[in-house]
């Protein structure tokens, strides 16, 4: 039995990254820059998010998002009133998104065709927000240029210690919530020597979407991630 599992779990992760090569393909023809947002429940992926897609508009640069979530489409009308389009994922049960789900949610999505009608060609970014989980997230891949891991001061820090796959598969990491740091008793070098000790050398950008600290720096890095493409 323990074979059988491990041979459809090859099998469905084969089939997985064979979609996300296709849609990858399909983002770089469409000059679109796509980032995949991965952290647990709570840690302001979705604050993060909405004040990055106004950020970005206010900067007149044109941005999308797809949302996931197992249930409810509160997430994907809290970031839609920035403007932007936005689709809702429901997984209904399932711990991730994976490629499959990415590609049915891009069918038929008017609001991101470009002038000539090309798919995505109407967006300079296109962000997908995960599930919440610190696990499944780590072996989909969904196609994404870039893969943000987020990790709130909420959280302790040793999250990147007790969750290695995430964080080592990871791009750059975000530090949320950092207005509230002082009150949780932070350790903020301590989580930074544990991120680097997982993914030596990884970005880190230490945000607050409620006060704003730290914005500047992601919104630049997400601006040269344009500029390098």
């Amino acid at each position: 039995m323990t074979t059988r599992i491990v041979e459809l779990r090859r099998g469905i992760l084969k089939k997985n990254d064979e979609l996300a090569a296709e849609l990858r393909a399909q983002f770089r023809a469409a000059g679109v820059m796509v980032l995949n947002l991965v952290s647990s429940p709570g840690t302001g992926k979705t604050a993060l998010l909405e004040r990055t897609l106004r950020e970005l508009r206010a900067r007149g640069a044109r941005a999308g998002a797809l949302v996931g979530d197992l249930e409810t489409d509160n997430d994907a009308r809290r970031l839609g009133a920035t403007g932007v389009p936005v689709r809702q994922i429901n997984t209904h049960g399932i711990c991730h998104l994976d490629a499959e789900m990415i590609g049915k949610h891009l069918d038929g999505w008017a609001e991101v065709a470009g002038e000539n009608g090309t798919e995505l060609g109407g967006l300079d970014y296109l962000f997908i927000e995960n599930v919440g989980n610190l696990v499944c997230p780590s072996s989909y891949d969904l196609g994404e240029r870039i893969r943000v891991v987020l990790l709130c001061v909420t959280e302790g820090e040793d999250k990147p210690l007790k969750y290695p796959g995430l964080f080592n598969s990871a791009d750059a990491a975000v530090i949320t919530k950092t207005d509230l740091a002082a009150a949780c008793e932070f350790d903020r070098e301590l989580a930074l020597r544990n991120i680097d000790e997982i993914r030596p050398g990884i970005r880190v950008f230490e945000t607050s979407a409620k006060t704003g600290a730290g914005m500047e720096g992601w919104l630049g890095y997400l601006e040269q991630l344009r500029a390098d493409s």
